[in-house]
């Protein structure tokens, strides 16, 4: 008598960094990923090959049960990784791929989401025609939470506190990446920080872990600002009065007294669950999905509503 054993849950995991990411490990074995498979400094070159090894060697009803992920830090590699990993598919020989660069796509979603349910909820408002002020722009964060602000209509500007050319060339690749507009400065100086927060509805601080970008005194100069929301999980804060844990708490120190504050736990919660629900939607949806920072903001916005 034969006995028939399911084939196994395979996950291919690209980077191209010199190792995979252990949060991307862990996560894709908590979805249910069987068999994880790293493949490091892979890019634009070999994933057509790895792709198309990865569809070819299963069978039409094979490929269901395997993904593809691409890792490392590069949002824009990443990006294009994805499209070539598409663009390499053979139906019926299709498989699943997400992509999270440093988990910036579903960070970034996670920032957003929040910061448009709190808008609403707080001045019944949206992000469309707000101007949106990225400290610390220029980073893998910073690019893609650009590109889903813009997206939604806001007036974004990437700022750099190391100088004013790095932002534009950060604002010139999404544009031209993305298909949006968006603008560079340089807040290196207390006078150009001071300008920028003048003109900012929303700030987002997306700079590196344990950097202060906006201090209480800066603060003061941000006479518009309604939504502060900062990822920054290590002290000191990235953002004066932004506590971790703050998920639409009242800003201290703000210019105007309902101005909020979201912390990067609240942030981290929805990343954590959104990167979940994308792994988990990758092997169970029966045909191939193609996951990118646009999917991952539609599953955040879902998470977000859900908890109302």
């Amino acid at each position: 008598m034969s006995t028939t054993t399911e084939r196994p849950y395979i996950l291919h995991m690209f980077t191209p960094t010199p190792q995979m990411s252990p949060f991307d490990v862990n996560m894709a074995a908590d979805a249910g990923y069987e068999i994880l498979v790293p493949y490091c400094e892979v890019d634009v070159r070999n994933v057509v090959q790895l792709t198309q090894d990865a569809i070819f060697s299963r069978g039409p009803k094979g490929v269901s049960r395997t993904g593809i992920f691409i890792g490392g830090r590069d949002v824009m590699l990443a990006a294009d990784m994805l499209d070539r990993a598409r663009e390499a598919m053979v139906p019926p020989f299709e498989v699943s791929v997400f992509a999270d660069p440093s988990g910036a796509y579903t960070t970034s979603a996670a920032l957003v989401a929040l910061v448009e349910c709190h808008l609403k909820a707080q001045y019944g408002d949206e992000l469309k025609d707000k101007q949106v002020l990225i400290l610390g722009g220029t980073g893998a964060v910073g690019r893609i939470t650009a590109a889903i602000a813009a997206t939604l209509g806001a007036h974004v500007t990437i700022a750099s506190h190391s100088d004013a050319a790095r932002a534009e060339r950060a604002s010139q690749d999404v544009d031209e990446r993305f298909g949006i507009r968006t603008t560079g400065v340089g807040t290196g100086t207390p006078d150009t920080l001071h300008a920028a927060l003048a003109h900012a509805d929303i700030v987002f601080a997306t700079a590196t872990a344990g950097v202060q970008v906006v201090s209480a005194a800066d603060l003061a100069h941000a006479q518009r600002l309604v939504v502060a929301a900062d990822v920054n999980a290590v002290p000191p804060e990235g953002i004066a009065g932004v506590n971790v844990m703050d998920d639409g708490k009242p800003l201290a120190g703000a210019a105007r007294p309902d101005a909020i504050g979201i912390g990067a736990l609240a942030i981290g919660n929805v990343k954590y669950q959104v990167e979940h629900r994308l792994f988990t939607r990758m092997r169970t949806a029966g045909k191939a999905a193609y996951l990118g920072f646009t999917e991952a903001f539609d599953e955040a916005r879902a998470v977000v509503a859900e908890r109302s």
